[in-house]
């Protein structure tokens, strides 16, 4: 069976209890990187899913994702449409949930994969805050800061943490200082929207629109 990255190409011989190496993944593990095993075109060609699947290991052990990874990444990131929604929920749920969440979105914002499965995440970069009440800056740096802040958040919690703000960007005006009217209702909507797109299960749902 031919794997997807480096990091998880090692081999163990029953017998002796040798690992086998033929793809370079101890150097790679030393190295910190995410790297295809081979052509990365190919390998994401494979099975798209795998394009955040990268995302989510580099950001549970805190690596990077080697160039040709990352370029194929972006050049392919439309074709994760074509996957079906329960697994990207899965994936986006582990990312939140397995540590390195703020990396993890970082990434999928280099990457441009946010914006092809949370366009409504990235849409709150370069929406401006009340800097009296926001010195750290917009509502994509405020919310990337919360996300880092989580410590083994239930997957509700993190979801909750993601999608606290998603309502500002609708609700954004300036009169006096910058306002955003009725956003904590208007963001429980879009982020029931969100999540129903995501087949998230409706427990989950109620108790993130409540948070």
């Amino acid at each position: 069976v031919r794997r997807d990255f480096t990091v998880n190409g090692l081999l163990l011989d029953p017998d002796s209890g040798e690992v086998l190496d033929y793809v370079g993944g101890r150097a790679d593990l030393q190295a910190r990187v995410i790297r295809a095993i081979g052509d990365p075109d190919a390998r994401f060609a494979e099975d798209h899913l795998r394009m955040l699947r990268a995302v989510r290991f580099a950001a549970r052990l805190g690596f990077s994702i080697e160039p040709a990874t990352f370029e194929a990444i972006r050049r392919l990131r439309e074709k994760i449409r074509l996957i079906s929604a329960e697994r990207i929920r899965d994936e986006i749920a582990r990312i939140l949930t397995e540590g390195g969440a703020r990396h993890g979105f970082e990434l999928l914002d280099e990457t441009g994969l946010l914006l092809e499965i949370l366009p409504e995440v990235a849409a709150l970069k370069g929406v401006q805050q009340p800097p009296e009440f926001h010195p750290e800056g917009d509502v994509w740096i405020h919310t990337m800061m919360m996300l880092e802040g989580m410590r083994r958040p239930s997957l509700t919690l993190a979801l909750g943490v993601l999608l606290h703000d998603i309502g500002k960007p609708a609700t954004f005006r300036v009169a006096e200082r910058i306002r955003f009217d009725d956003h904590p209702a208007v963001g429980a909507r879009i982020a029931g929207r969100i999540l129903t797109r995501l087949r998230f299960p409706n427990d989950v749902i109620r108790q993130v629109e409540a948070l």
